[in-house]
């Protein structure tokens, strides 16, 4: 049986998969410093530009560079020992996966049964509706999103505890500071 390793990179290319602050994101939409728009001419005719714009701007602004956490928060079950293969998720992965607290999880196969089993337990999604959260304000028994209510009011659900320790455990290890990119 393979053993699984939550939330580890993988060896051979960056993660293209980032969490980025508002704040960050108000940053390059809006342009106060002249680097986002350089960049992105820069960027705008390579190969990787996803996987290397965010993080380009990221480790080469003074104003974000220390917000860097070098870990895509993603659970990814990998083969032992080679640790070079992923394999997919599946139900008996399910538990695992939960108490790791990671925000995401790949690789899972089409249509597997697990994703159902997320939607209904984890995110308490009915089949063919909207996850509801404090964007929705109708009545459950017909259609919770019949009432829209305020997109930027968010209620932790049962998995922010899962997920508050483990960015806790991440940033009190002794490897958070040496995974940043800060340039002084």
């Amino acid at each position: 049986m393979p053993t699984v390793l939550r939330g580890e990179l993988e060896s051979k290319a960056c993660s293209t998969f980032f969490i980025l602050s508002r704040n960050f994101i108000e940053f390059c939409i809006l342009g106060v410093d002249n680097l986002p728009r350089t960049l992105m001419m820069y960027f705008s005719n390579t190969l990787s530009s996803l996987s290397n714009y965010f993080p380009t701007i990221l480790c080469n602004s003074r104003q974000f560079n220390k917000t860097v956490v070098n870990h895509n928060l993603q659970y990814v079950a990998f083969d032992k020992p080679s640790k070079e293969n992923r394999f997919p998720l599946n139900s008996t992965e399910f538990h695992v996966m939960i108490r790791s607290g990671a925000a995401f999880a790949t690789q899972f196969q089409f249509d597997d049964p697990v994703l159902d089993r997320i939607d209904r337990e984890i995110l308490n999604r009915s089949p063919g509706e909207v996850v509801p959260g404090g964007w929705c304000l109708g009545d459950p028994r017909n259609s919770t999103c019949s009432v829209w209510g305020n997109a930027d009011f968010l209620r932790p659900g049962s998995g922010s505890s899962r997920l508050e320790k483990h960015l806790v455990d991440l940033l009190s290890s002794g490897k958070f500071r040496t995974g940043q990119c800060i340039v002084e």
